[in-house]
């Protein structure tokens, strides 16, 4: 049976560092997932869970791991939690208080979306370097006065920060925007990618082209020019460098606080 492990730790550099402890000590969890206090806040206001009241950020772990080694994985988890600062960390096997908790990280995305516009990153750094892309979120929040609550695949250095602004806000609007963009470099910066899943799209243009080296970026017009020779995937978005790359941080717009 799989076993869960859970954390409840204070911040979010605690429960990165959790993350890093587990990279470290070789385990591979079949899931290790952070949920913050923005999160939860959100999904108790909605389903009344009554997170919130108990943690600021909850990091939930699995271990699919057979027999005796699945316990001890599980019990090895949850020292590391320990020891990265939590302050409250316990396993189980109890599928329904685990599937209560899994629940929480699932309801995470459509919680935030009924307080209003939800700009949806997600990077992806070496897992040793969680904390560190984490604490470069939680600056870009501070930068730009923009509020960004976070979810993540943690175990895989998978990270969704949320950015949410007020409906009709556009300086805030704007604020998130470069938001977006700074962590974009972030996770470029620590050897990551702009991407772990969810793809690049338009939005992310720029960090793509950040992020890759012309060799690579001529075989993607290869690809495309094989499969689309006549050009009519997508048609009128243009697969190429952004007409402008201004460097981060951007210059602030006329009337927009940072």
């Amino acid at each position: 049976a799989e076993r869960t492990v859970v954390g409840y730790f204070d911040s979010l550099a605690q429960a990165g560092a959790a993350v890093s402890a587990v990279a470290t000590a070789g385990f591979v969890p079949s899931a290790l997932e952070l949920v913050d206090r923005h999160c939860l806040e959100a999904v108790d206001k909605w389903k009344n869970m009554g997170l919130s009241t108990d943690t600021d950020v909850l990091l939930l772990g699995r271990t699919d791991a057979p027999g005796q080694a699945g316990e001890a994985e599980a019990r090895e988890m949850a020292d590391l939690f320990s020891g990265a600062g939590a302050s409250w960390s316990a396993y189980s096997t109890d599928e329904t208080e685990a599937e209560a908790l899994f629940s929480a990280r699932r309801l995470a995305y459509p919680a935030l979306e009924r307080l209003g516009p939800v700009l949806t990153e997600d990077v992806c750094v070496p897992r040793a370097l969680v904390p560190e892309m984490l604490a470069g979120i939680e600056e870009a929040a501070r930068h730009h006065q923009i509020l960004i609550a976070n979810v993540a695949h943690a175990g895989d250095g998978n990270l969704h920060p949320l950015l949410l602004t007020p409906a009709g806000d556009d300086a805030a609007r704007i604020r998130a925007q470069r938001a977006f963009d700074e962590i974009v470099d972030k996770a470029i910066a620590l050897g990551g990618t702009v991407s772990g899943e969810h793809g690049v799209g338009l939005v992310k243009k720029r960090g793509l082209y950040a992020e890759l080296d012309d060799t690579v970026i001529g075989m993607h017009h290869a690809v495309k020019n094989a499969l689309d020779p006549a050009g009519i995937f997508n048609p009128g978005k243009v697969f190429g460098p952004p007409v402008t790359a201004p460097a981060a941080p951007y210059p602030a717009p006329a009337g927009a606080a940072l």
